[in-house]
C-alpha cells in the first residue's frame, strides 16, 4: 500500500461507476425519493386547501408561500450545525427522519370535509415537521456531492447535473402517483404516500452511507459528544432543538406577514455577515469568490418568484383555464407538476454534454452568464402562457402550459445545478454548509414573493391572471438582459483560473504539517483541549 511523505497510509482509490463515485448514485437516489415526497405533497396542498378545509384562494396562497417560504429558509441553521457539529451526514439522517414524521402525520390527521380546528391544527404540525426536517437536509446532501469531488474537478457540473435528475425523477413521478391519490382516491392515500417515499429515501442513505468515505463526518466528535449547558451531548441538544424548531413553525406558519419580516431579517443578517467574514477575514482571492457567488445568491429571489408560481397560481390556471381532456379522459390538474420534470430529465444529459463540449473549447458560458439566460427563459415563459391563453370562459389548450414549462426547465438547467456547483466551488470550506443554505434562503425569499405575485393573479377580471403574467414575464426578460455585462465582471471575481492551484496548496500546507514533528506544549488537530 502507498504511504504519504509522514509515513501514514494513504486512503484506498474511491470506486466509481460510468466515471462518477458510487457515493453519488446512493445520494441520488436518496434525494430521489426526498423529491418524490416533497413535490408530491406539493402537487396537491393548495387543492387540500382550497378543496378540503375550503380556503379562499388568498389566504390559501398565504399558507402556502409561509410554508414554501420556511421550507427554504431552514436549510440557513441546518447547514450551519452542520459546518459546526453534527457534519452533514448525520444532519441529512436526522431530516429525512424528521419529514418522513411529517408526511404521515398529515396523513392521520385528515378529518371531514370543511372541519378545521384541530384537524387543521394536525396538518400544521405535519407542515412544520417537513420545514425542520429539510432544514437539516436539502442543503447538507448538496454538500455531500460537492466532497465527493476537489474544487477543479472537471466533473462537477456533470455530478450536479446528474444530481440533479435524481431530484427530477422523484419530482416526475410524486405529482403522479401522490396526485393520483390525493384528488381521485382520498387525501390521506396522497400524503402518506409522500411519508413512505421518504422512508424509502432514508433507507437507501443508511445501507450505502459506507459509499461517503468519510464525506460529511462531524469536523470535532469530540466536540459534539460534549454535554451541554442542559446536560445532555451536543449532538441530542441540537435534536432536542429540533423539537422546539417543530413548535414555532407551527407556530409561524398561519401569519404569512411575520414569516415575511423573519425572512428578511434572517436574510439581511445571514449576507451581512457572510459579507463581513469575507471582507475581514479571507484572502483577497477568496474573498472575491465568495463575492462573486453572494451576486448568483441575490438573483434567487427574482427566478424562484416566477418559477414557482407552479405549485400555486399555476397549479390552480390549469385546473381552472386549462383544457386537460385527453382522449376523453379528463388529467387531474397536479399531473401537470411533472410536466416540468420530464423536460429536465429529458434535457439534463443534453446540456450536461453540451457544457463539457463548450469546456473543451473554451466556450462554456460562466456560471453568471448562464444565469442571466435562465432569466430570461423563465420570462420567456410566461410570456409564450399569455400569447396562447383563452380569454374570458375560453379554455387554454395545454400545448402552451405544456411550452411555459419546457421555457422554464431550460432555464432551470441554467440555473439550479448550477447554483447548487457554484456555491460549493467558490465557497471556503469552513463555511461552504453556510454558503448553501444561504442558496436555499434565496430560494426562501423567492417562494414569498411567489405567494404575493399569486395573489395579484386574483381579481374581478377574469384575465388579471394573464395581465399579471405579463408583466413578470416582460420584466424579467429585461433584467436578464441587463444581467448578460454583468457577467463579465462577475467571472472575473471567480478567479477560475487558480481555483485548483489554491485547493492543492492548502493539501500540500496540510500535509507538511502532517510531516513535520509538533513543537513542544502544541497540540495536534485531533487531540482534546
Amino acid at each position: 500500500m502507498a504511504t504519504t511523505a509522514a509515513g501514514g497510509q494513504l486512503p484506498a482509490p474511491v470506486k466509481t461507476f460510468l466515471g462518477h463515485p458510487r457515493g453519488l448514485y446512493m445520494l441520488f437516489f436518496a434525494e430521489m425519493w426526498e423529491r418524490f415526497s416533497y413535490y408530491g405533497m406539493r402537487a396537491i396542498l393548495i387543492f387540500y386547501l382550497t378543496k378540503h378545509f375550503l380556503f379562499a384562494k388568498d389566504p390559501a396562497y398565504a399558507v402556502y408561500g409561509a410554508y414554501t417560504s420556511m421550507v427554504y429558509i431552514t436549510p440557513v441553521i441546518g447547514g450551519y450545525l452542520a459546518d459546526k457539529y453534527l457534519g452533514a451526514r448525520k444532519a441529512v439522517l436526522a431530516g429525512g427522519i424528521l419529514i418522513s414524521i411529517g408526511h404521515l402525520l398529515i396523513a392521520l390527521v385528515e378529518g371531514p370535509q370543511g372541519e378545521q380546528g384541530f384537524y387543521l391544527n394536525g396538518f400544521y404540525a405535519g407542515l412544520a415537521f417537513i420545514i425542520v426536517g429539510t432544514g437539516f437536509l436539502k442543503a447538507n446532501i448538496s454538500v455531500l456531492v460537492g466532497q465527493l469531488y476537489p474544487r477543479d474537478d472537471v466533473r462537477r457540473d456533470g455530478a450536479f447535473s446528474i444530481f440533479y435528475m435524481g431530484i427530477n425523477l422523484g419530482a416526475l413521478i410524486g405529482p403522479i402517483i401522490v396526485g393520483y391519490l390525493g384528488e381521485r382516491v382520498g387525501w390521506s392515500w396522497g400524503f402518506g404516500a409522500a411519508g413512505v417515499g421518504m422512508l424509502l429515501g432514508l433507507v437507501v442513505f443508511v445501507l450505502f452511507r459506507s459509499e461517503l468515505h468519510g464525506s460529511g463526518d462531524p469536523i470535532d466528535p469530540v466536540l459534539l459528544r460534549a454535554r451541554s449547558a442542559i446536560g445532555v451531548s451536543r449532538e441530542w441538544a441540537i435534536y432536542l432543538g429540533a423539537l422546539a424548531g417543530v413548535a414555532l413553525c407551527w407556530w409561524l406558519i398561519r401569519d404569512e406577514g411575520l414569516v415575511g419580516t423573519l425572512l428578511l431579517a434572517c436574510f439581511g443578517i445571514t449576507f451581512l455577515y457572510i459579507f463581513y467574514r469575507s471582507l475581514f477575514t479571507l484572502p483577497k482571492v477568496e474573498r472575491n469568490r465568495v463575492f462573486a457567488a453572494l451576486y448568483l445568491i441575490l438573483l434567487c429571489p427574482l427566478f424562484w418568484a416566477l418559477f414557482e408560481q407552479t405549485g400555486s397560481s399555476l397549479n390552480i390556471f390549469t385546473d381552472e383555464r386549462v383544457d386537460r381532456h385527453l382522449f376523453g379522459w379528463e388529467m387531474p390538474a397536479s399531473w401537470f407538476q411533472s410536466v416540468n420534470s420530464f423536460w429536465i430529465i429529458t434535457l439534463a444529459p443534453l446540456f450536461g454534454a453540451l457544457w463539457v463540449w463548450l469546456g473543451k473549447r473554451g466556450l462554456e458560458p460562466s456560471a453568471p452568464l448562464k444565469f442571466a439566460l435562465g432569466l430570461i427563459q423563465v420570462g420567456l415563459g410566461f410570456v409564450v402562457l399569455v400569447w396562447g391563453a383563452g380569454r374570458g370562459d375560453a379554455m387554454t389548450p395545454m400545448s402552451f402550459i405544456i411550452l411555459l414549462y419546457l421555457l422554464h426547465s431550460t432555464a432551470e438547467l441554467c440555473f439550479s445545478p448550477v447554483g447548487l456547483s457554484s456555491m460549493t466551488r467558490l465557497s471556503v470550506r469552513s463555511m461552504v454548509g453556510l454558503m448553501m443554505g444561504t442558496w436555499f434562503l434565496g430560494t426562501a425569499a423567492g417562494n414569498f414573493l411567489a405567494a404575493q405575485i399569486a395573489k395579484m393573479t386574483e381579481g374581478a377580471n377574469p384575465d388579471q391572471v394573464l395581465v399579471v403574467y405579463s408583466w413578470i414575464g416582460w420584466g424579467t426578460i429585461l433584467i436578464g438582459v441587463v444581467a448578460i455585462p454583468v457577467s463579465w465582471l462577475i467571472t472575473r471575481l471567480m478567479h477560475l483560473d487558480t481555483i485548483g492551484q489554491d485547493e492543492m496548496g492548502h493539501a500540500l500546507a496540510g500535509e507538511k504539517q502532517l510531516a513535520e514533528p509538533a513543537a513542544p506544549g502544541t497540540r495536534t488537530q485531533g487531540e482534546q483541549v
